[in-house]
């Protein structure tokens, strides 16, 4: 995963080496142009040196041809050829041929002259010619000069971007590490930096905004479902109670009995949804601050102990392997309610003479137990998400696993292998 910063850089980075690379080709057109215009004025001015030096002379014509002679020997780069007829202009040319005056013998370029000049009254031909081969040398040049430029531009816009975005993105990620920490149940207000960056700033006053709405809207849920579990706990006790009361009758016909154990089960469920959401509201609310030392062997014994019934109902035998001794810093009624909640899950979604393996060692519990089919993991945490076919199932028991973790910062995992279930809590 990139970050945001290294994309425009990587496509600056990218877009550079292009233009880089197409200025070569229009330094050498540039340079070679450059060069030949001037190696052009160079050949004129030979030209009109010699024109003027040998228009000058006075002397026989045999001389002046023994003279000419020499002078194309003498000087390399330069003839003159006597010709019937004279050109009517100069003529700029280029050629390749081997260079007859190097340490060794090679193809160069010459850039060459050919003019007409009267000496004498006689017509000649003057070629004069230069090599041009530096411009090549001189290419390589620049292009290795450009080259150290572009290097060092890239490694200073590294530096630069890094310092740069080090302290241009200090307020942005302030803000993220506050909003990492940020936990709605706890309370605690949220406050961002001050920044002179607008963008930023305005991000900061959403942020609050949205922040501070939630909370306010958590607060009242929150509220709603203590207030409601409070109130419905008396009534919910009285119907209990009466519906007890009607189950004790002796007078009461098999229809009336069936009535009332069909308004039984649903009156217990809700009584259970309403005892753990008042659980919930309690926890969220930070109601069981207190926090002992507790010795994790002995809270899961005294749990199988006071579950041994319900799981004799099913015919299965618990298998407890105590293999480490953990201690575990935490309010004792919460971790009874976690191992409570997971070892009932384990015999409820168990089968009939299946198996329950409770485990502690690596510093977590492990609770397994039989299973035909995986529960569906995306849902198990989730408030009034009900995996079992029992109607006295609230669907909160998971839920209230995972917020006593999330409390203590521990990390449940499920998972699913060989017919078994298997959740793991992490201290």
């Amino acid at each position: 995963m990139n970050k945001l910063l290294h994309k425009p850089f990587k496509a600056f980075t990218i877009y550079a080496l292009l233009i880089l690379a197409a200025s070569i080709p229009v330094y050498y057109y540039v340079v070679d142009f450059i060069w030949n215009k001037e190696l052009d004025e160079h050949n004129q001015i030979i030209k009109e040196r010699i024109e003027t030096r040998m228009t000058t002379i006075r002397m026989p014509e045999q001389k002046l041809d023994t003279i000419i002679k020499f002078w194309n020997i003498m000087q390399p780069g330069t003839t003159m050829v006597p010709v019937a007829v004279p050109l009517q202009k100069d003529s700029i040319y280029t050629v390749i041929r081997e260079n007859q005056h190097g340490d060794k013998t090679e193809l160069d370029r010459f850039r060459g002259l050919a003019a007409p000049i009267t000496i004498a009254d006689k017509h000649y031909l003057l070629t004069v010619e230069t090599n041009v081969e530096e411009t090549d040398e001189t290419l390589v040049a620049i292009a290795l000069v450009t080259f150290a430029f572009f290097s060092l531009l890239v490694i200073g816009f590294i530096v630069l971007n890094k310092r740069i975005a080090r302290r241009i993105w200090q307020p942005f990620q302030n803000t993220l590490e506050k909003l990492k920490t940020f936990d709605l149940a706890t309370h605690n207000d949220i406050t961002f930096e001050k920044s002179d960056i607008e963008e930023f700033e305005t991000l900061n006053q959403t942020l609050t905004k949205l922040i501070d709405k939630n909370i306010t809207v958590y607060q009242l849920q929150k509220r709603f479902i203590e207030n409601a579990s409070h109130e419905l706990q008396t009534p919910l006790a009285v119907l209990k109670s009466k519906a007890d009361l009607l189950l004790q009758q002796k007078n009461i016909t098999s229809e009336q009995l069936e009535i009332l154990n069909a308004f039984n089960i649903p009156l217990s469920r809700v009584t259970r949804i309403n005892k753990n959401l008042l659980l919930l509201a309690k926890i969220e609310n930070h109601q069981f601050e207190n926090t002992e030392a507790n010795d994790l062997s002995a809270v899961v014994s005294e749990s199988l102990e006071m579950l041994s019934d319900y799981s004799v109902d099913k015919g299965i035998q618990p298998e407890f392997y105590p293999l480490e001794t953990i201690t575990v810093s935490c309010n004792r009624s919460l971790l009874e309610i976690l191992i409570n909640n997971l070892l009932t899950n384990a015999i409820r979604h168990n089968n009939v003479n299946g198996k329950l393996i409770i485990e502690i060692k690596d510093n977590a519990l492990s609770v397994t137990n039989s299973g035909i089919d995986p529960l569906r993991s995306g849902e198990l945490f989730r408030r009034f998400s009900v995996s079992s076919s029992e109607t006295t199932n609230s669907g909160l028991g998971l839920s209230i696993v995972k917020e006593i973790c999330n409390r203590y910062h521990w990390d449940i995992i499920y998972d699913f292998d060989q017919n078994k279930h298997r959740f793991t809590v992490r201290f």
